[in-house]
């Protein structure tokens, strides 16, 4: 689903990474680790489209990143890629349930041959899968952190993309609310097969993914060696099949 190959980056000439190559496939669930400045947001960016690398290369589900146009890279992200931001990005004059249909508006999915009633019902069932059922008329204003970061995680599924990259979704909560979500993330990936790029600070994130890599400015390493840093003893997730 997502190969990247000899992925360089630099920032006026400063190397941030180099010599990055790393799969994943269809319905894994990968957790990416690395210190604090050695590039993992930026990674995802280029990922995205919404950033540029100097040199290698990026496929998403068969299309090469690299060579598309901005109007093209926007459209690939529509249509393929769920993110998660560590700053959640909910609009705040739209309730919950608008905030989650965003993707399908942009997509125009759900307005095509009066499908409507079919998005509000994808939209309520996200709503259910991550524990917000019944909220969908709240304003952000009134959700905790926790139940905003859900928002996200429901709105990066709601058009059921092939790639999920989620930016240390659980870095702004509290241990047991930072579990939940990531519980929430996990099934709902699992559940829709999608592939999933997970980049954390946190041992217990890492642990419930099916693989931990670790970034370093001179590619990708595996991550669950004793230098890794993972001291949970959570028990990881199954791949889904």
């Amino acid at each position: 689903m997502l190969n990247i190959d000899a992925l360089a980056k630099a920032h006026a000439e400063a190397p941030v990474f180099r010599g990055v190559s790393l799969q994943v496939r269809a319905g894994e669930f990968v957790a990416l680790l690395g210190e604090s400045g050695v590039g993992k947001s930026t990674l995802l960016n280029c990922i995205a489209g919404l950033d540029e690398a100097d040199t290698g290369r990026i496929e998403l589900d068969g299309v090469e990143v690299g060579p598309l146009s901005a109007d093209a890279r926007a459209r690939l992200r529509r249509e393929k890629l769920g993110f998660v931001f560590q700053a959640f990005h909910v609009l705040p004059h739209l309730s919950v349930a608008e905030n989650v249909e965003l993707p399908l508006r942009l997509l125009g999915t759900a307005w095509r041959a009066g499908r409507r009633d079919g998005a509000d019902a994808r939209v309520q069932e996200l709503l259910g899968a991550v524990g917000l059922g019944g909220l969908g008329g709240r304003l952000p204003a009134q959700l905790s952190g926790g139940q905003l970061q859900r928002v996200a995680i429901a709105r990066a599924l709601v058009h059921r993309p092939a790639l999920i990259l989620a930016d240390e979704p659980t870095g702004n909560l509290d241990p047991a609310t930072a579990a939940r979500v990531m519980e929430a993330l996990v099934a709902q990936a699992h559940v829709s097969g999608a592939a999933c790029l997970l980049v954390t600070h946190s041992a217990a994130a890492a642990a419930r993914a099916d693989r931990v890599l670790r970034l370093t400015a001179d590619g990708v390493v595996d991550g669950t060696g004793a230098d890794a840093g993972l001291a949970s003893a959570e028990p990881r997730a199954r791949p889904c099949p």
